[in-house]
């Protein structure tokens, strides 16, 4: 029988250069990388109202009750003793005073959804826009709250959610990574990329880290200067690794590493052609490098890479995750507000509105958020009182999510936190409802999307969730 390798291997070896290299690899590419749509046995579940996702993360826990989740209570009872009613318990402190958002509010849009001074621009936006205000997270710790918004569990080793969707889906096109990372130039949020890992899922799927403002954007994908590498002596090089690699994995059919190896490879190939297309924003208008805020310090960073984003989803990718926060350091470069919400978030804010704004109304203007989801999330929330008079601590009973595009109701409200913005009071969500309405949009039953390992049918969502039919068009 022939294979599709086979090929491959007799164009590499015949020394066809770096142009039928990649011909090759685009021929071929089936062979390697695991089908589409490997996780639904052949097909959708339902109709899907999306096709692409971009998660927007914020990194140290961003406040619901400054940005989204408006409380008259803080501002009546700001300075006086927090008293919701029975023991409260914070991650790094005692409860200080009533603390009201430093900035004012005011409603937005058609809905008049009430949205903080801190994110006027997204404010703009709040009629395309669902919120969550019930969520809940079952860790205050950075770590593991972090890994369960981004895989569903708060242990390590479980895929993220890109790489459940690219399993589930497979891509869109040949030339791009199936799903794509861009972190905070100014390093990792808790886990680095163990929340973009594959986990359990065979390797090819896990995230792709690109680092639009870097040198080089994707690390390795060209030889290094000193190695003084020609286009036909590269091509000879990639041949013989997948040559060894073919051979060395006979035998070895269950080690997905080794397919991922050669996939890697292959498409490292196509993406030297691709990839510097797609990072290249010279050619963008003046006015959409102005509407990312790409002219001003503050935004240039989350700006570049929202732009990115955009390109790299109208292009065929299928999973985008923006990371805004970084570790923790001082001053503070990420949403960890413990001494001063005000000057902390404040940079955080302003450095968020302008871009993440622009990303949607760029999608829109193009057609392209009608399938595109948007998701912007966070670990978890911070306090309504003050922990050092000017700060506030970990919140793990109430935050914020929202959603945008793809099959979501624009300008609705989901679920309720209590009037102090502490504890979830109606309509509790976790993130697994989240992901079930996200999969559902795309249209996968996450209940059905499964991977068999060590013994137990392994899914994104656990053994919980609901789709969120309410914010769901």
């Amino acid at each position: 029988m022939h294979h599709p390798i086979d090929r491959r291997l007799f164009l590499g070896e015949a020394g066809a250069g770096f142009g039928t290299l990649a011909l090759s690899c685009i021929l071929g590419a089936e062979a390697a990388a695991p089908a589409p749509r490997a996780g639904l046995n052949g097909g959708l579940h339902h109709r899907a109202r999306a096709k692409r996702v971009v998660q927007l993360f914020m990194s140290g826990a961003a406040s619901q009750c400054d940005t989204f989740d408006f409380k008259p209570m803080l501002v009546k009872k700001h300075g006086q003793k927090f008293d919701p009613g029975g023991k409260v318990e914070l991650f790094q402190s005692a409860p200080g005073a009533v603390m009201q958002s430093p900035w004012k509010w005011k409603p937005y849009g058609k809905c008049g959804k009430f949205i903080s001074d801190l994110v006027p621009q997204l404010g703009s936006c709040v009629d395309d826009m669902a919120f969550i205000h019930s969520m809940v997270a079952k860790s205050n710790v950075h770590g593991p709250a972090t890994f369960m918004q981004a895989t569903g569990f708060v242990q390590p080793g479980f895929p993220g959610m890109g790489a459940w969707v690219s399993y589930g889906l497979g891509r869109l096109t040949d030339d791009l990574p199936t799903f794509v990372v861009l972190p905070d130039s100014r390093g990792f949020a808790p886990n680095g990329p163990a929340n973009w890992s594959a986990g359990f899922l065979p390797a090819a799927h896990q995230g792709t880290m690109v680092r639009p403002s870097s040198k080089n954007p994707i690390e390795d994908l060209f030889p290094p200067d000193e190695a003084r590498a020609t286009r036909d002596g590269e091509a000879d090089g990639l041949a013989l690794l997948r040559s060894i690699n073919t051979k060395h994995r006979e035998g070895r059919r269950d080690d997905t590493r080794l397919d991922a190896r050669i996939a890697s490879y292959e498409l490292a190939a196509r993406l030297q052609l691709s990839a510097p297309a797609v990072l290249d924003i010279s050619k963008e208008s003046a006015a959409t490098r102005k509407l990312y805020g790409i002219d001003d310090k503050m935004t240039e960073d989350l700006g570049r890479n929202c732009l990115i984003a955009r390109r790299l989803l109208e292009r065929g990718t299928r999973f985008v995750q923006i990371w805004s926060g970084a570790d923790n350091g001082f001053p503070r470069r990420n949403w960890d507000s413990h001494e001063d919400i005000a000057r902390d978030h404040g940079d955080m804010g302003r450095s968020l509105d302008r871009p993440a704004a622009a990303l949607i109304k760029d999608l829109k203007a193009r057609g392209l958020l009608e399938d595109t989801i948007v998701l912007w999330t966070t670990e978890f929330g911070r306090m309504p009182c003050s922990q050092g008079g000017k700060g506030r601590d970990h919140n793990p009973f109430t935050f914020t999510n929202w959603l945008a595009g793809g099959g979501i109701k624009g300008g609705v409200t989901y679920g309720k936190s209590d009037e102090w913005s502490f504890r979830a009071a109606e309509k509790k969500t976790y993130c697994y409802d989240v992901h079930a309405t996200i999969l559902h949009l795309l249209g996968i039953d996450h209940e059905k999307l499964v991977f068999r390992h060590n013994g137990i049918d392994r899914r994104l969502t656990d053994v919980h969730g609901h789709v969120i039919r309410e914010i769901v068009v």
